[in-house]
C-alpha cells in the first residue's frame, strides 16, 4: 500500500511539473495570438552543435517561437517543422552559430537570420515575419575554454 501511494505521489509531482514547464518545452503547437497581434508557432529544443577549430565542442539545445506573417497559417507551418529542424541544422554544421569564447551558448541573431532565410523556401515568402530564439541550453557546461 506504501509503495503504491508513493508512486501515485511521483505522477501528480511529474504531472504538476510538467503542466507548470509550459509551451515552450512543448512540441510545435500554435501558442495563440500575441500581444503584437500575429499567431506563433513554438518548435522546441532542437541540438545544435558548438563547432570550434574543426571540433563538435559541445551541443546546446534550443527552443524557438516563430512568428508568422500576415495570412501565414499556423496548420501549414505547423506541419512543416521537421524541414525547419532540418534547415537549422545543416546550416548549424555548415556554419556554426558559435559566439567566440563561450561554448555554452549559441548567437541568437545569426540563427534567427540563418532560419529567416531558409523559411522563404520551406513555407512560402512572407509565412514566417520573424523568429525568436526562446531559451537555450547547453549539454555540458565544464571543460569550457579558459
Amino acid at each position: 500500500m506504501i509503495g503504491q501511494a508513493s508512486a501515485m505521489d511521483r505522477r501528480q509531482i511529474i504531472a504538476t511539473g510538467a503542466a507548470s514547464l509550459g509551451v515552450a518545452c512543448a512540441g510545435p503547437s500554435l501558442a495563440g495570438e500575441e500581444e503584437s497581434g500575429g499567431a506563433t508557432v513554438n518548435l522546441s529544443g532542437v541540438g545544435l552543435p558548438v563547432i570550434t577549430e574543426g571540433r563538435v565542442r559541445n551541443y546546446v539545445f534550443v527552443a524557438l517561437r516563430l512568428h508568422l506573417g500576415s495570412g501565414a497559417s499556423a496548420e501549414v507551418v505547423r506541419t512543416k517543422e521537421a524541414w525547419f529542424r532540418d534547415a537549422l541544422v545543416k546550416a548549424a554544421h555548415r556554419t556554426p552559430f558559435v559566439v567566440p569564447g563561450d561554448w555554452t551558448r549559441l548567437d541568437a541573431n545569426a540563427l534567427s537570420a540563418s532560419l529567416m532565410r531558409s523559411a522563404a523556401g520551406i513555407a512560402g515568402r512572407g509565412a514566417i515575419a520573424r523568429v525568436e530564439v526562446v531559451s537555450q541550453a547547453p549539454r555540458r557546461r565544464t571543460g569550457l575554454p579558459a
